[in-house]
């Protein structure tokens, strides 16, 4: 039974080399291996030869030990650990079978059948446990080629997540870009409707400055001719008169500066500087200027403006200019929802009101439109960015959107709307004081 332990030892030495073939340290053993295979056979076939039986049972034995003694200690063959406590027992059996046959050999050949029969069953196991590790290692080799294939797919999709994420950030600064165009051009598109109600606006006030000051100066040609003949008391008749005008000159030169003031602040990039606003001349400013710009385009349109501003109302703290593109945003909108009711109904009276009041420590400003309404099932979408009513081309859809972060991020205020279709539509601004 000597071969047990030489086919035991060649099996460990090709189970290494195979083993550690595709490793980084198989240059360092494969001499040794090669060397080890053909020691083994030579023994093997010396011992057959030449050797009693019992010594080479005991030296077949002692060859398998310093094998196995070797490899255990040698950190590069740490894991064949298992398989190596796995040929223990056939050392044992093979060196017990020598032992025997030399000291006791009627004994042995007396029960060399049980002795046959356990260092068969000391090689099966050896086999079974070969069997057993060729296939755990099939099955780690199965895991981690099945490993390198998830992470190669792991890094792909990793891969192209980065470039989604790149091309969304892309198209997000696209975005970012249109939108501030597309604010842009609303404030644009106010400011063409604020500049036609201005053109219109300021044309009372410099009728005014001309008129009176053409008064002024026959007054003035009187008086001269007065003070000629004499007549003093009556000189100074025509002064008071002339000092009259020349008031009312200064007034409605005043209005006129504030149109333009009021122009260029609304023109002028949105500050965030508040200050003390009187709320009823800025509502019925934009009010005026909104009408007067409609009516510039279609001078066929009339409405009935009615104001019903509260009387000793507090200054309040805003952003002029902000606040004024908002009024105008509204003013316009309910001047194209009564035009557009109008349209339908020729005997249709346009009426465009604004209310302004004072509720605890806010601001209230109403601007209510007897015009189409707004229909229940769009009221939700009314404040959302780039959502419109208007027909293409009419409306960018930002105008609510804009006056909802103007008065409720920017001023911490609210903006509500009441409205029935075919019937009114208000819009509820709260400003704090």
């Amino acid at each position: 039974m000597t071969v047990f332990c030489f086919v035991a030892a060649f099996l460990l030495i090709r189970r290494l080399s195979k083993r550690y073939r595709t490793t980084h340290i198989y240059l360092k053993w494969s001499t040794l291996f090669n060397t080890a295979t053909w020691v083994v056979i030579v023994l093997y076939i010396a011992v057959q030869a030449f050797l009693e039986d019992g010594v080479d049972n005991m030296l077949g034995a002692a060859l398998l030990l310093g094998l196995l003694l070797y490899v255990d200690k040698e950190p590069d063959f740490k894991g064949q650990k298992s398989y190596l406590q796995a040929n223990f027992p056939l050392v044992g059996v093979s060196f017990i079978t020598g032992v025997t046959q030399l000291i006791a050999p009627v004994f042995y050949d007396k029960h060399d059948n049980f002795f046959e029969f356990a260092t068969i069953a000391s090689f099966v196991w050896i086999f079974s446990k070969w069997a057993n590790s060729n296939k755990q290692e099939e099955e780690l080799r199965i895991a981690a080629e099945r490993k390198a294939e998830l992470e190669a797919l792991v890094s792909e999709r990793t891969a192209e997540l980065v470039k989604q994420k790149e091309n969304l950030q892309e198209i997000v600064e696209e975005l970012k870009a249109t939108q501030d165009q597309l604010i842009q051009s609303e404030k644009m598109a106010s400011l063409g409707e604020l500049t036609a109600g201005i053109a219109h606006e300021i044309q009372n006030p410099l009728n005014f400055v001309n008129n009176f000051s053409e008064v002024s100066m026959e007054l003035i040609e009187e008086m001269t001719e007065e003070l000629n003949n004499g007549d003093k008391d009556e000189a100074i008749a025509i002064a008071a008169n002339i000092k009259q005008n020349l008031e009312k000159i200064r007034h409605h030169g005043q209005r006129a500066d504030g149109i333009v003031k009021g122009m260029l602040q609304h023109s002028r990039a949105s500050s965030t500087t508040k200050e003390p606003t009187d709320i009823n001349k800025l509502a019925d400013e934009y009010l005026r200027l909104s009408y007067h710009g409609l009516r510039a385009k279609d001078k066929s349109f009339n409405a009935n403006l009615e104001t019903h501003l509260a009387d000793n109302l507090p200054l309040a703290n805003m952003v002029p200019q902000d606040i004024g593109r908002v009024l105008l945003n509204l003013f316009n909108n309910a001047f194209y929802a009564v035009m557009q009711r109008q349209k339908a109904d020729a005997a249709f009276k346009p009426v465009v009101e604004v209310t302004t009041s004072l509720k605890g420590k806010y601001m209230e400003i109403r601007v209510k439109d007897n015009g189409t309404g707004i229909p229940d099932s769009i009221k939700d979408k009314i404040m959302q960015p780039f959502f419109t009513t208007k027909p293409t081309g009419e409306g960018t859809g930002l105008g609510l959107s804009l006056s909802y972060d103007i008065v409720v991020k920017a001023h911490g205020g609210k903006l509500d709307i009441r409205s029935k279709e075919n019937e009114y539509t208000e819009f509820i601004i709260s400003l704090p004081i």
